[in-house]
């Protein structure tokens, strides 16, 4: 949880929206990255997120995230109005648009079965974007980048794991109309005992092929390009 900290004269801090617009990402993507501890934060005795300069430059360098560069000017104002935590940001690009390929983000931590898969989508050509990260924390980076069409996540992953990834993604109403596709051994009394999966997830029992989750995902192009 953020704490109430001192910001003197020399502190380098971002607000929110400085933080979004210098990533490229919106401004609900950074609250949420503050929230999974993606992102360090700091609120100031009024009550507004602080987030390290150093911590969001770290973050752009290890993901290739960029947006615009945050001016010097802004890291000291002392006599202007400060930019508000609900300054609207240029939103991500929208998934979905007509013509574009579908954009399928799995996670998994098993590289093997991220290539089976990728062999078992490769007969949908063009038509299917498959892209990869072997975490939850990873997977949130992406989301933050760009929102999948449709989400396959396997539930149990190393650090932060499918179930607290897709508990953090809820609370975003950018992902309304993601489609998730939960990839787990666990049954419905166990994942309910772990908070459960939101509404909108579907789930498929492990062991599962490949070829499975292709069938699944080809449901879903066939949907999409009908509508």
């Amino acid at each position: 949880m953020s704490q109430v900290i001192p910001l003197g004269p020399a502190a380098r801090m971002l607000t929110t929206r400085e933080a979004a617009v210098r990533l490229g990402v919106s401004l609900r993507t950074v609250q949420l990255w503050v929230e999974a501890n993606i992102l360090p934060a700091a609120r100031t005795p009024g009550g507004h997120r602080r987030i390290p300069y150093n911590a969001v430059e770290a973050l752009a360098l290890s993901t290739g995230l960029g947006g615009e560069p945050v001016a010097r000017s802004a890291l000291n104002r002392q006599n202007e109005r400060p930019l508000l935590d609900d300054t609207p940001v240029p939103a991500p690009t929208e998934p979905g648009r007509s013509g574009a390929p579908m954009d399928v983000l799995l996670v998994a931590d098993d590289q093997d079965w991220q290539t089976r898969c990728a062999e078992a989508m490769a007969p949908y050509g063009s038509a299917v974007k498959l892209r990869f990260a072997e975490t939850g924390y990873l997977a949130l980076l992406q989301i933050g980048q760009k929102v999948p069409d449709l989400l396959i996540t396997n539930l149990e992953l190393p650090g932060m794991d499918g179930m607290a990834m897709l508990r953090t993604l809820e609370r975003c109403e950018s992902i309304a109309n993601m489609r998730i596709l939960a990839l787990t051994e666990s049954g419905e009394h166990e994942l309910a005992r772990r908070g459960g999966l939101p509404r909108s997830a579907e789930v498929m029992r492990l062991p599962a092929t490949a070829e499975a989750v292709a069938v699944r995902v080809g449901r879903w192009l066939l949907g999409q390009r009908v509508s």
